[in-house]
């Protein structure tokens, strides 16, 4: 098993560097295709929060790159330098996408809100997972109790990122809808925006197929360890 999961994990590592690859990639093409209605990243998020009612959400520009994301503690849709700023398609597509986190909030979408009350737990167990699972498997023998506290507590981060996938996708369907609804891109707009957003929620698959995976092999550790 150790080194089936050896293969296994290096085919995953793999695979999310061609998916983050092929991601930079798009990126950078669809931030060369300008739109034509001439809107920044910035107001095509205000006009989607607008079209759908949604009134007490901030747009704000936050510092760096692949910063974006939906923040529902403040209800901000914070939008990295370029996104907020630019006028293309990449940036047309990050924007929305994040706005439909903010309408599954105003929606009450279910999978947003498990994901919400998951965050605690996962920011907790990120502080001591990895000491509790290495401890687990030194003493495996003596006590293998510790490794089976690891594996429950690694099982809530796996959990978090499986839960993040609907919401994800879910988010990437409610932007694309509103901006073809909308009529908001031109077709090749359209077009680019939603390939982008193909490739953004890959990395969540393989992140996903990831923790899994890695999930399985400290539960066959600590199932051997019971063995003997």
């Amino acid at each position: 098993m150790g080194m089936g999961y050896m293969i296994l994990a290096g085919m995953i590592m793999l695979a999310s560097w061609l998916v983050s690859s092929r991601l930079k990639s798009k990126f950078e093409e669809y931030s060369k295709l300008h739109l034509q209605n001439g809107m920044s990243g910035a107001e095509i998020a205000e006009k989607m929060l607008a079209d759908n009612g949604i009134r007490d959400v901030r747009v704000i520009s936050t510092p760096g790159q692949l910063t974006d994301h939906y923040n529902p503690v403040d209800k901000t849709v914070n939008l990295s330098e370029a996104v907020y700023n630019q006028r293309n398609a990449a940036a047309a597509a990050v924007a929305a996408h994040e706005c439909g986190h903010a309408v599954q909030h105003a929606v009450g979408y279910q999978w947003l809100t498990m994901r919400s009350q998951l965050v605690p737990i996962v920011n907790v167990a990120s502080s001591y997972m990895q000491w509790i699972l290495l401890a687990g498997i030194l003493m495996i023998n003596t006590f293998p109790s510790l490794l089976l506290i690891g594996i429950v507590i690694f099982a809530a981060t796996t959990l978090f990122s499986i839960v993040t996938l609907p919401v994800e996708y879910d988010a990437s369907n409610r932007a694309l809808a509103w901006l073809e609804n909308k009529r908001m891109l031109t077709q090749q707009e359209q077009a680019g925006a939603k390939d982008a957003l193909k490739w953004a929620a890959r990395t969540y698959v393989v992140a996903a197929l990831g923790s899994i995976a890695t999930l399985l092999y400290y539960i066959s550790i600590y199932m051997g360890g019971r063995r003997e």
